[in-house]
């Protein structure tokens, strides 16, 4: 399994190929969440990695980030035109990285930071940057192939992690039941809880007979709510994964 900053850096090369093939035109069509254009989803990359080296210089620096940083980032990057969004979201995605590789150990070890209501260091910092990269470069990617999943590097990573997520991502159904579910590529298990009022995720050893199979980088779609019947190539569709997809509707 690839390091998660080694997967990072792979799902940072990976957007800077696709988009570097992209028209205007392109650039103002929608991305996989609809109500956003690829433009959009590249500004909310972009705006991410200028808090993510924020929130990093900070930390180091030791001093607390403002409470009013974010909005003022966001409003900076909604202004951009398009072609702007997407030239600058580029620079802002290795700049981070670039800073984030840079750090040496005792900076790594040093590092904390909040977000929201989750108490941050290093490696779970490079991982939530990992998430949001690997299903946002998907958003853009999917656009224009239907046929697109998450990059292999990012899932070997992301797939371990998403029960960090699950939780809020997750929002019970009003079904009560409990879920198998195995993944593949990599191989997995994980129990699924539906409850009257909460949902668990939890990994354990894969079940002999599984109530659903899904490839790992399709599990990660499915927490994140992106796993609908359109975009679901070599899916077993069933009640039971209906289920699941009404309980991760996506954030």
């Amino acid at each position: 399994m690839p390091e998660p900053l080694a997967a990072l850096h792979a799902s940072v090369d990976r957007l800077a190929g696709v988009v570097g093939t992209l028209d205007p035109t392109q650039l103002t069509g929608p991305a996989y969440p609809t109500e956003w254009t690829i433009a959009d989803t590249l500004s909310h990359i972009g705006s991410g990695a200028v808090i993510f080296l924020r929130l990093v210089d900070d930390s180091l620096a030791g001093a607390e980030t403002p409470g009013d940083a974010f909005p003022a980032v966001w409003d900076e990057w909604n202004a951009k035109a398009p072609d702007r969004q997407a030239a600058d979201a580029l620079g802002a995605d290795r700049a981070l990285l670039d800073r984030l590789e840079g750090l040496g150990a005792d900076e790594r070890a040093r590092f904390r930071t909040t977000l929201g209501p989750m108490d941050v260091d290093f490696d779970a910092m490079v991982a939530l940057r990992l998430n949001e990269h690997a299903l946002h470069t998907w958003d853009v990617e999917v656009a224009l192939d239907p046929s697109a999943t998450v990059g292999p590097e990012a899932t070997a990573c992301v797939i371990d992690g998403l029960e960090r997520f699950a939780g809020f991502t997750a929002r019970p159904t009003g079904t009560e039941r409990t879920v198998h579910l195995v993944t593949t590529d990599p191989r997995r298990g994980v129990t699924i809880g539906l409850g009257a009022d909460s949902v668990t995720f939890a990994y354990g050893d894969p079940v002999d007979v599984p109530d659903v199979v899904l490839p790992a980088e399709a599990c990660i779609r499915l927490v994140y709510g992106r796993l609908d019947a359109g975009h679901a190539d070599g899916v077993v569709e069933s009640p039971v994964l209906d289920e699941l997809r009404r309980a991760f509707p996506g954030a």
